[in-house]
């Protein structure tokens, strides 16, 4: 046992390299990302995404360069509603269900918080999207 020591200590260090995920093409924001967009390379970079399925199917937060690293907050969910899309206001609280047609005033993705116009009243409101699209106002 000890010699296996002596052996490891003459070989030097052993420096382990962690992969990450890059680019393989200039990806611009709102551009959701495919496996043919992305490739690992054998590097290290604090704060840099590690695992490919992580990033498929989600949507560039900014522009991506070839060979640079990915960092979590660049991508996030594909946003469902843009902005000026007409959408559908909903209050539910039992037994009370209100609905309204509204113009959104930002953009996001499920669960995004996001400002919508009242198009009956002109009023401005928040909410919540839903998966199916429409804003539940609280």
């Amino acid at each position: 046992m000890r010699g296996l020591f002596i052996v490891l200590a003459l070989l030097g260090p052993i420096s382990a390299q962690a992969e990450i995920v890059v680019p393989t093409r200039t990806i611009r924001a709102k551009e959701v990302i495919s496996v043919a967009d992305l490739e690992v390379k054998a590097q290290q970079v604090p704060g840099a995404v590690t695992d490919v399925d992580h990033l498929i199917g989600q949507e560039a937060r900014v522009a991506l360069y070839p060979g640079r690293p990915i960092r979590e907050g660049d991508v996030g969910p594909p946003a469902i509603v843009d902005r000026n899309d007409l959408v559908v206001l909903v209050f539910d609280r039992q037994p009370l269900s209100i609905t309204a047609e509204g113009r959104a005033l930002g953009r996001g993705a499920v669960g995004d918080r996001i400002r919508v116009m009242n198009l009956s009243s002109r009023t401005t409101v928040t909410g919540f999207i839903r998966s199916d699209g429409q804003i539940e106002v609280k």
